[in-house]
């Protein structure tokens, strides 16, 4: 099958050099390489990312994990702690426009491939420091991981069933929206890289992408706000607007305004809730949470959840079913909007998400399947200068690893 083409997106011509490993920068990095730019993914030879080896699953020995953030880009192996290998890193850095990196800063100055070094040679260049708890600060050092940035943030503190330990969000959701964090901060740096040559560095961390998850939360909290606990769901800042048991399944409703109230007391034959003038405004209904929600529970439990999401749709009020990934992957709106991006080359067994932002511009998204290791490390080398004979020392020297290119299917 012969893959369209995806326009040409505005990134086009931006040259990105990733080193980072696991999953924010990759996904950041992965961005970039969406909106067109041209991204170059540092790996070490024989090993590579070390999401190349999380799973199960793998699909023909392809991690499902490592191909959901590497769309887009090429691999280039090398090995860093040979001169020559360093050597080959600034000379890409020298033509570069955006680097990311998620090392140890006393290891990035080691090398001489901190910021302050790589942007007096390079003055144009985005230098984008990803880590664990960001570029300052007692605990700038220590390693993160999104499991930890989520607890010590206090999301966790807020996530889980009432009375039972705090859980963490079940998905990698730190390290997606650091990835998104750090997407927008090169985009704007970009900006003014191309109107006045200069650059930048940015400093994203998983901490603070996780404060700034929890933001309505602490806001509350310092406005005098009791401390919150986990609660299943059930104590948001609207007084209804959390999960119910119908009949069949569960639903989420979510009332977010006094008309909105009004109509759902009307649609699920509540007048009486309606008509009270205790539950008038949104500060009055939370003060008489357990009565609502125990009345609201009673009524949806005795219809099933596609009766109850055809009259709430009827009268505007938001809710959806709490759907399990085999119905997300089906659901007619995620297919219609071509959410999910089979790999190309993997019979479908494997997909990405098609990244969250769509341009008029880019009628068909960019998906091109995930680099193997190496696989573009003669091409990169070459178009830095290097010749023939000496990519092929580099390589007998161990210093690079050379892939075969996957061929588009």
């Amino acid at each position: 099958m012969t893959l369209t083409p995806a326009p040409q997106g505005p990134l086009e011509g931006v040259r990105v050099v990733d080193m980072t490993t696991s999953y924010a920068g990759p996904t950041a990095a992965m961005y970039l390489a969406d909106l067109g730019a041209t991204v170059v993914k540092v790996e070490r030879p024989g090993h590579g990312d070390d999401t190349r080896s999380w799973g199960p699953p793998f699909v023909d020995g392809a991690s499902a994990w490592f191909s959901s953030a590497n769309r887009n880009k090429q691999s280039l192996a090398v090995n860093l702690r040979a001169s020559t290998g360093r050597e080959v890193l600034l000379r890409l850095l020298d033509t570069a426009d955006v680097f990311l990196q998620n090392m140890n800063p006393s290891k990035l100055t080691r090398m001489g491939i901190d910021a302050e070094t790589l942007r007096a040679r390079n003055p144009r260049l985005v230098y984008c420091a990803m880590s664990g708890f960001g570029l300052d600060g007692p605990d700038s050092g220590l390693p993160g991981y999104d499991l930890v940035a989520q607890a010590r943030s206090g999301l966790m503190s807020v996530t889980g069933e009432r009375g039972r330990s705090p859980q963490r969000v079940s998905t990698a959701l730190s390290d997606v929206v650091t990835g998104m964090a750090a997407a927008i901060a090169i985009n704007a740096a970009l900006v003014r890289q191309c109107r006045s040559g200069e650059g930048e560095t940015i400093d994203v961390s998983l901490l603070d992408t996780d404060l700034a998850l929890m933001a309505p939360r602490i806001a509350a909290y310092c406005a005098g706000e009791a401390e919150p606990a986990p609660s299943g769901g059930t104590d948001s800042v609207l007084a209804v607007y959390q999960p119910f048991e119908t009949a069949d399944r569960p639903i989420v409703v979510a009332i977010g305004n006094n008309a909105m109230w009004q109509r759902f007391c009307e649609a699920v034959d509540l007048p009486e809730l309606g008509a009270d003038p205790d539950l008038a405004d949104n500060a009055d209904r939370r003060e008489h949470r357990p009565r609502i929600t125990a009345a609201v529970a009673r009524r949806l439990a005795t219809r099933p959840a596609a009766e109850w999401l055809r009259v709430l749709g009827d009268v505007e009020v938001p809710a959806s079913l709490v759907q399990s990934l085999s119905e997300v992957v089906k659901d007619p709106q995620v297919v219609a909007r071509g959410s999910l991006l089979p790999v190309p080359g993997s019979q479908e067994e494997l997909v990405s998400v098609r990244s969250p932002f769509r341009l008029a511009s880019q009628t068909v998204p960019r998906n091109e399947r995930f680099p193997e290791l190496g696989a573009d490390t003669r091409e990169v080398l070459g178009g830095l200068g290097y010749s023939d004979q000496e990519i092929t020392d580099l390589a007998t020297a161990g210093t690079i690893g050379v892939g075969t290119p996957a061929v588009a299917s």
